[in-house]
């Protein structure tokens, strides 16, 4: 840690592999650049996620957005967040990971103030509201960075918990902002969502210092959009991509779409645009909670029992929560509102395991990622351990962010098949619980094949990007 004291905030040269140097002070300093990396992310989620709760305060009379709009709405800045994930990957070895963090935090007033504006000024045209919805989008590229940053502050044996704590504190920023939406809610009515905004600013000034005056800037990273294209030449780099789909897609897809499921139901049942708010609020946050608390553990268990494993086992949980909505729905659907109450508990019952599941998953897909590349970079010839060390940090902070991108945009999909749903003659969910429960069985499929099937005697020598990698997913 030598160079680390002699020039403040910048460390030349890391390695977080040397056991020596680690304990000798190097796990104090990762942890931390981690406590500040998962505050701001933390932050960048609820900003993300801002329209989430917004939508709770935007009556149909007052304006004139109908839930096909909201649903449209939502998936705005997910879709933009999820692409601003592919610059944000490189961003923390361009510029460095302290200076980033800064930068990242610093951009969310510009989302935050535009949402003050405009919830204070609803005569705005469905127009304004999608650009500044777009804005957004920057709390979803924080992640990408903030990954990246701490995958390479970390050993190969404790990735899994870092990476799983780190994105799980981040995803926590979703129930947070929506228990603060409960509150206001609870307490003043459907009529102070300037309150939720000004809360943020206050957030966003403190994530933004406190990472300017404890993170660090390493210099021996390397992560550009050739490490990228380089990450993406194996197969299975496109395959964790797909699985991420499935894993976080469907957390923050839910998460930006769960209290509005509510509400419509609760509006269906009879409440008042307050009542179907209010009691839209009190549940929504439980799942996107419990999905974000579940994540490290998912890190964690990838560590002991192995990603691959885990995933299956997860994504085969997930479509039996699925076909519980399927049901639900159905009976829902026949029976016209006969069976709400009933129906209303199994609904919040299923979305809750597939929050739960979900963030379990999260884990241990990204696990799966310096795994691969760790027993990839084994292989490579002419390199000494810090050069092969730092090929496999190189091409796992690129797939973190390319994977990170491709499974947002799982988020989009699912607000897009929910408005599709919710637009059917039906008038339902129960297509969207369809749909969903369907890729779930493509997920299980598509990880047994590829990491978990034994090759057959009889098959074609592997590839080098096929060979066998069960021993470390």
């Amino acid at each position: 840690m030598k160079s680390y004291t002699e020039r403040r905030h910048y460390i030349e040269h890391w390695d977080a592999e040397d056991v020596e140097a680690w304990e000798a002070g190097g796990k104090d300093v990762a942890k931390r650049n981690l406590i500040w990396s998962v505050i701001a992310e933390h932050v960048g989620f609820s900003v993300w996620s801002i329209w989430s709760v917004m939508v709770l305060f935007m009556p149909s009379d007052i304006y004139g957005i109908d839930a096909a709009g909201k649903f449209f709405l939502v998936a705005v800045p997910t879709l933009v967040g999820s692409i601003l994930r592919i610059p944000y990957t490189v961003a923390t070895a361009r510029f460095g990971g302290r200076n980033w963090t800064v930068f990242s935090a610093l951009v969310l007033f510009v989302p935050t103030l535009g949402v003050l504006y405009l919830m204070t000024n609803p005569g705005a045209s469905y127009t304004t509201f999608m650009l500044v919805a777009a804005l957004a989008g920057v709390g979803g590229g924080n992640f990408a960075s903030s990954m990246t940053n701490i995958n390479a502050f970390y050993p190969q044996r404790l990735k899994g918990w870092a990476l799983g704590l780190n994105a799980g504190g981040g995803n926590i920023g979703v129930p947070t902002i929506q228990l603060i939406g409960l509150f206001v809610i609870a307490t003043i009515g459907n009529q102070a969502p300037w309150i939720v905004c000004a809360v943020y600013l206050v957030f966003v000034a403190a994530a933004a210092v406190g990472a300017a005056l404890f993170m660090d800037n390493l210099g021996n990273q390397k992560s550009d959009l050739r490490s990228m294209a380089t990450a993406l030449k194996f197969s299975r780099s496109w395959v964790i991509s797909f699985l991420y789909v499935g894993t976080f897609g469907s957390f923050i897809g839910f998460s930006f779409a769960f209290g509005q499921i509510l509400q419509i139901n609760y509006l269906a049942g009879g409440a008042t645009p307050a009542e179907a708010a209010l009691s839209a609020a009190q549940i929504a946050f439980i799942g996107p909670l419990l999905g974000s608390i579940a994540r490290p553990l998912g890190g964690k268990l990838a560590d002991r029992i192995g990603g691959g494993k885990i995933t299956v086992y997860t994504f085969a949980a997930m479509a039996v929560a699925a076909g519980v909505l399927v049901v639900a729905g159905t009976v829902d659907d026949a029976s016209e509102g006969a069976a709400t109450g009933a129906v209303m508990a199994t609904f919040v019952l299923g979305f809750i395991a597939l929050f739960l599941l979900s963030g379990l998953g999260n884990g241990s897909v990204y696990k799966m990622i310096p795994a691969i590349f760790e027993a990839k970079a084994q292989g490579l010839v002419g390199l000494d351990r810090a050069d092969k060390a730092a090929w496999s940090r190189s091409m796992s902070g690129a797939l973190i962010g390319f994977a990170g991108a491709v499974g947002g945009l799982g988020g989009v999909g699912i607000n897009l098949v929910l408005r599709a749903s919710y637009n059917s003659p039906a008038k339902s969910a129960t297509m969207a619980f369809w749909v969903f429960l369907t890729f779930y069985l493509v997920c299980i499929a598509v990880t047994w094949f590829v990491f978990l099937r034994r090759p057959s005697p009889h098959e074609s020598p592997a590839r080098d990007d096929e060979k066998t990698l069960s021993a470390v997913v």
